[in-house]
């Protein structure tokens, strides 16, 4: 049986976050992790608060975590921790070559692979939609011959709403060459531009637009499945701003988040784990003093100091719901809070200017983010509760998923 300072369980932002942060402090990190990490399914991009309660845009997010009510995790987080982490993931992002820039005092308008524009406070410079808008008097939307889920004539209309019919807006179509007779994915087309010659055909069929400083090129997120070198290549031979859209899952830049969280890991000795489900938790005199994982038939106990959990609640299976109104954590069995009667468990509309009730699902913590009950008593004290299965908030609806994320896995490795 192996014993470490920190057992970290998941492998999302959160959970990579904590495990890093703790791995730089000096401790031993044993990261457990059962499935994909949910990386290829998000945009990499790190909003911290984009609307409020009631839908209305913040301006400045760090003002905005200040005005939360007291039970949301940015209250329990705090605005300083969300500033020190904030500082340790750009730092951290800028080693590892794809840096992230922006504020945590305004928001950023990142382009959607639809050509609406999304808030966000962070992101690296390939997605840094407005900054490179400033001046512009053109833009090209840059379409790929059989690429699914783009549609540049689609993108236009909407850009024209969303930044004003004043600029002028074409699209130009680029050719890979990729044969095999299916339709391209965003990453068959990222891995081509990972190559040099796919580089040289990529500038080569723009050539026309090159040095149009009073233009902006958007394309989809295309500019290599690593780092940010891609980027710079292709804006530097261009000569212009080259911008990356969002768009639908695997997400290139997604991918790119998740290599250097793993070669950081690695670089810092944190034992990474596969294929493990965590599926239970040994406890004595309110601590928690070993999980059990299991890997193909075989089970194994891992022992630690402190356990951090981010499984990633519902929308990973960390928290199920077999019957309705008994929600449960999979691992610790934590007391759940959820939005008691079903008539305040969901919208009739999807997309609506109210939070969903069934989305606040979650542990509720103390400010030290260990679990406590519904009278707020602690729970176990030596295990800390970070990302998505914090109860208490629509990351959703106020745009705030990775955020969250980041901060509570900031502060969870400091406590």
């Amino acid at each position: 049986m192996k014993h470490s300072d920190v057992i970290v369980i998941g492998s999302g932002v959160a959970g990579m976050t904590a495990a890093l942060a703790s791995a730089q402090q000096g401790k031993s990190v044993t990261l457990l992790t059962y499935g994909a990490s949910s990386l290829s399914l998000n945009s990499g991009l790190i909003d911290i608060l984009a609307f409020d309660d009631e839908h209305k845009a913040v301006k400045s997010p760090l003002e905005g975590i200040k005005s939360l009510p007291a039970d949301h995790p940015y209250s329990k987080i705090g605005a300083d921790y969300v500033e020190k982490a904030v500082e340790f993931f750009c730092a951290f992002a800028k080693k590892y070559h794809l840096p992230y820039h922006g504020s945590l005092n305004s928001q950023m308008m990142v382009p959607t692979a639809v050509g609406t524009l999304k808030p966000t406070c962070l992101a690296p410079h390939s997605l840094s939609g407005s900054e490179s808008f400033v001046g512009k008097k053109k833009v090209v939307v840059v379409g790929v011959k059989g690429l699914k889920d783009f549609y540049a004539d689609i993108m236009i209309q909407n850009l024209k709403k969303a930044m004003g019919e004043e600029l002028s807006y074409e699209s130009v179509e680029i050719d890979t060459g990729i044969e095999g007779g299916r339709d391209l994915t965003i990453l068959d087309v990222a891995r081509w531009l990972d190559t040099p010659k796919g580089v040289d055909s990529f500038t080569e069929q723009l050539k026309s637009y090159k040095g149009q400083t009073e233009t902006v090129l958007i394309v989809p997120q295309i500019l290599g499945t690593s780092g940010h070198a891609c980027y710079l290549t292709v804006a530097s031979r261009m000569e212009t701003d080259v911008v990356e859209t969002t768009g639908l899952p695997p997400s290139t830049n997604g991918l790119r988040l998740q290599a250097i969280f793993r070669q950081a890991l690695k670089d810092n000795g944190v034992e990474f784990v596969e294929n493990t489900k965590v599926i239970g938790a040994r406890e004595e005199g309110g601590r928690c003093t070993g999980v059990i994982a299991q890997a193909g038939i075989r089970q194994k106990v891992y022992t630690a100091d402190k356990y951090i959990l981010a499984t990633g609640g519902f929308y990973s299976g960390g928290i199920t719901m077999r019957d309705f109104e008994q929600p449960r954590e999979e691992v610790f069995g934590l007391p759940v809070f959820f939005v008691k009667g079903e008539e305040n468990w969901s919208n009739a509309e999807l997309f609506s200017n109210k939070p969903q009730g069934y989305a606040k699902t979650g542990v509720l913590t103390d400010e030290n983010l260990r679990p406590v009950d519904e009278n707020g008593k602690l729970v176990l004290e030596n295990v800390y509760v970070v990302g998505r299965d914090l109860g208490g908030y629509d990351l959703c609806f106020e745009h705030s998923g990775n955020g969250v994320a980041l901060a509570s896995g900031y502060k969870a490795a400091q406590m």
